[in-house]
C-alpha cells in the first residue's frame, strides 16, 4: 500500500470514528434531555445544565459528521438542476462547487483554530452555570472544518478525474 492510500485510508477511520463519537453524543444527549424532563415533572427536581451541555453536543454533532456525510454524498444539492447537463459538465460543476467549498472551510478552519488559540490564552470560560472552558466548545467548529476541507478537496480531484476521463 502506498503513503497516499495509506494516509487516505487513516483518514477515512478518522472521519467514521468521528462519525460513531456523534452517534453516541446523540444518544447521550437524548438520554440526558429524557432524564431532564422525567425529573422536572415527575420529582419537581430540575437539572440545569442538561440543556447547555446539549446546546454544547449538538455543536459537536453538526462539526464531527459533516465530513462523513459529505463521503456518504448525503449533503442538500441541486439534482434536479445538474442533471439536466451533461457528464462533463457535471463533473465542472462539482469540481467548482467543491473547490469554492474548499476554500469556505479553509478559511473557517484557519479562523476557528485562531479563535480556539486565542480563548486557549487568555483562559476564557462560558459565563454559564458549568463555567467551562470556551476553548473546548470552540475547538470542533476547526476541527470539523478541516476535515470537511480534506474531504472537499478528495471530492474535487475526483470531479476533475472524471473530467479528464470523458470525451466531449
Amino acid at each position: 500500500m502506498t503513503m497516499g492510500r495509506q494516509l487516505i485510508s487513516v483518514f477515512d477511520h478518522i472521519v467514521s470514528a468521528m462519525h460513531i463519537i456523534a452517534g453516541v453524543l446523540l444518544v447521550l444527549i437524548t438520554l440526558g434531555v429524557s432524564v431532564g424532563v422525567a425529573s422536572r415533572y415527575f420529582f419537581n427536581r430540575p437539572i440545569g445544565w442538561i440543556v447547555e451541555i446539549s446546546s454544547y453536543g449538538l455543536l459537536y454533532i453538526t462539526f464531527l459528521v459533516a465530513a462523513w456525510v459529505l463521503k456518504e454524498d448525503g449533503h442538500v444539492s441541486m439534482d434536479f438542476i445538474v442533471e439536466r447537463f451533461n457528464p462533463k459538465a457535471r463533473a465542472v460543476i462539482n469540481m467548482l462547487t467543491s473547490a469554492t467549498s474548499a476554500v469556505v472551510c479553509l478559511v473557517l478552519t484557519w479562523f476557528g483554530l485562531a479563535v480556539t488559540w486565542n480563548l486557549f490564552k487568555t483562559k476564557h470560560f462560558t459565563s454559564t452555570m458549568l463555567e467551562l472552558p470556551k476553548s473546548i466548545i470552540i475547538v470542533v467548529i476547526a476541527l470539523g472544518s478541516l476535515m470537511l476541507f480534506i474531504q472537499l478537496i478528495r471530492r474535487t480531484h475526483c470531479s476533475f478525474r472524471t473530467w479528464q476521463s470523458l470525451k466531449f
